[in-house]
């Protein structure tokens, strides 16, 4: 998959750049109608976007930490970990005419992964995209498991190298909505 195209999300409702090696986990097993979930080709990197309800009871950088608590509780993080939380620059995103608020956070949590008892650090990047004309939540993470985690089956899968941050960026600034539908009707 060539990291400059378009991809598009929630059946076409949105779009977004997705970097070099992305496989729609949704070809592979059945994926949540409000979660896109891409996973690396040759790491145990993945993406998420997640469509969520509005927590209109925690504000700004409190609402990027209660979500990044919340995803810890799912996975149920042995220990969750908040290591920066940053605004992020609306003109910057591709959503910015109808995004009021979004963050971005950096941490780790403690998880095992499934069918397995030991539980490693894995570093999570979430940024999350405050929509509330449409009372919701857009949360969309980056999971980056530690070095000695990722798969590596030889050196011909150098080709497509780990996922960087600024791939993750990349696929936030690019978020574009095209069918405010997908929200139901306003």
């Amino acid at each position: 998959m060539e990291p400059t195209r378009d991809y598009p999300l929630f059946g076409g409702a949105f779009s977004a750049t997705l970097p070099p090696g992305a496989i729609d986990v949704s070809d592979l097993r059945p994926v949540p109608d409000n979660q896109e979930v891409f996973c690396h080709r040759m790491t145990d990197q993945s993406l998420i976007v997640e469509l969520l309800e509005l927590q209109a009871h925690v504000q700004g950088e409190e609402a990027a930490r209660y979500h990044f608590e919340d995803v810890g509780g799912v996975q149920e993080a042995r220990a969750v970990q908040v290591e920066t939380v940053q605004p992020l620059v609306l003109e910057n995103l591709a959503l910015r005419g109808c995004c009021q608020e979004a963050w971005i956070l950096s941490g780790q949590q403690q998880v095992a992964k499934e069918n397995q008892q030991v539980a490693k650090y894995v570093t999570l990047h979430q940024a999350l995209l405050r929509l509330p004309q449409y009372q919701t939540d857009l949360l969309l993470t980056f999971n980056q498991p530690p070095p000695e985690n990722r798969s590596s089956l030889g050196p011909e899968n150098l080709s497509i190298p780990p996922w960087s941050l600024g791939d993750f960026e990349q696929l936030v600034t690019s978020l574009t909505l095209h069918d405010p539908n997908i929200f139901g009707p306003q």
